[in-house]
């Protein structure tokens, strides 16, 4: 049977070598349909007919959109090149600003121009970039802009900000508004963003769906920056150019934290890094002889992971690792630090702690890691078990976190002598 016979009837009048159709069915449909609503949103816009004024406007927010990423441009290919990671898009700057002062089919033009733009120069260095990826993304913010514009225009703050030439100020209740269009602009993006993530990928936490306090923090920062373009186009336009130098500032930013946390993470596990888990136990024992207090070190090794490279090959002993990472992390207590010590051992650290606290956190770790359901490429189930050998300050005679990890090794050899899949820590003394 042919590959073209076992398409999908709705789709075979279509391109059959789109990535698009490399995604899960119910992805696909999640997709098309957003695009589709985007268009929607396009043709009930032409309904309204824009002014010359807003024309202007729409000239200033399109030459600054192009000149930011221009500008940005060598700032996220050498983060891209550093840290392996997705496109940082900040263009919801003028965005939101359009979604204010614009009508409704100049704003959703301006979303077109950056995005075709924009997918023209990320395809010079990333040409293995699929469309449907820029076409999502563009048609997520067209919505997202879509509502911001239907709060800003229901509740007259449009017509307000338009006034602001004759000496008018918008009262409280239009800073209540401002304040919900960003958050429906936001709320909007965030789901629809959110909608694409759990229908293409296996993610366990709410930060991989929604994103962190750092991602979140530089969205809202972009639809603040907004709120001054647009300001700026209603009061003196050339000063809008002004706003590229802190969106671009914004991208160095991201560079910066993605290089410090690169330099500090392991790569596969997003962990940290040997010396990084080190330099930060030393701080941390620091403070507890300082303060005469206690605290713990395990080190966590998996019972014969090398039989599971060789049975199941190598990509999947990489997944497993990725897994049992995930897992150290949720059975840790916040405040504890887990990092990768090599191959496939792992060390947590924990501050305050008794010998029975540690115990408690170590078993919660062996039992969420022989825990784990994993599987081969052929379905074949992966077993999984970890030993975990700890050392407790001060029970043990070691003052320096080598000591402590010495100590805590010899207990894991120990665990392992004694049948594996078990806790044990160095005796006191």
């Amino acid at each position: 049977m042919s590959a073209t016979s076992t398409t999908p009837r709705h789709i075979r009048l279509l391109p059959h070598h789109w990535k698009l159709w490399s995604l899960p069915r119910p992805a696909q449909a999640f997709v098309i349909a957003v695009d589709l609503l985007a268009l929607a949103a396009v043709i009930a816009a032409t309904r309204s007919t824009p002014t010359g004024a807003q024309w202007i406007t729409f000239g200033w927010l399109a030459a600054c959109a192009v000149m930011h990423l221009h500008a940005s441009h060598v700032v996220e290919r050498v983060r891209r090149d550093h840290s392996h990671s997705p496109y940082v898009d900040l263009c919801s700057v003028w965005i939101f600003a359009g979604a204010l002062v614009l009508s409704p089919p100049l704003e959703l033009l301006l979303v077109a121009l950056i995005y075709i733009h924009r997918w023209v120069m990320v395809n010079r260095f990333d040409a293995h970039r699929p469309p449907h990826r820029t076409v999502f993304t563009a048609s997520t913010l067209a919505l997202a802009a879509s509502a911001a514009m239907l709060i800003a225009r229901a509740t007259e703050l449009h017509d307000h900000l338009l006034t602001l030439d004759t000496g008018a100020h918008p009262g409280l209740l239009d800073a209540v508004v401002l304040v919900a269009a960003i958050g429906a602009q936001w709320t909007v993006n965030t789901v629809l963003i959110a909608g694409v993530i759990l229908l293409t990928a296996h993610v366990h936490r709410a930060r991989d769906v929604l994103g962190g306090g750092h991602d979140n923090l530089l969205e809202v920062a972009q639809l603040t920056l907004g709120l001054f373009v647009a300001l700026a186009l209603l009061w003196w336009p050339p000063t809008a150019l002004l706003m590229i130098v802190p969106v671009v500032a914004l991208h160095q930013c991201v560079l910066l934290h993605q290089l410090r946390l690169a330099a500090r993470t392991d790569q596969r596990t997003g962990l940290l890094h040997a010396v990084a888990w080190q330099d930060q136990a030393r701080v941390e024992l620091q403070r507890v002889r300082a303060e005469r207090g206690t605290m713990a070190v395990l080190m966590v090794d998996l019972d014969f992971f090398k039989r599971i490279n060789d049975t199941h090959g190598h990509l999947v002993g990489d997944d497993v690792l990725i897994k049992v990472a995930d897992a150290l992390t949720k059975a840790a207590r916040r405040g504890d630090s887990v990092g990768r010590y090599g191959g496939e051992e792992f060390a947590v650290l924990l501050p305050d702690v008794t010998e029975d606290e540690a115990r408690v956190v170590a078993e919660r770790i062996r039992h969420r890691v022989r825990g784990l359901q994993i599987t081969d490429h052929s379905g074949r189930p992966v077993h999984v078990s970890a030993t975990v050998g700890g050392a407790v300050y001060p029970d043990i005679r070691e003052n320096t976190i080598e000591g402590l990890l010495r100590a805590a090794d010899a207990a894991l050899y120990a665990g392992k002598a004694a049948g594996r899949d078990r806790v044990a820590l160095a005796a006191r003394g």
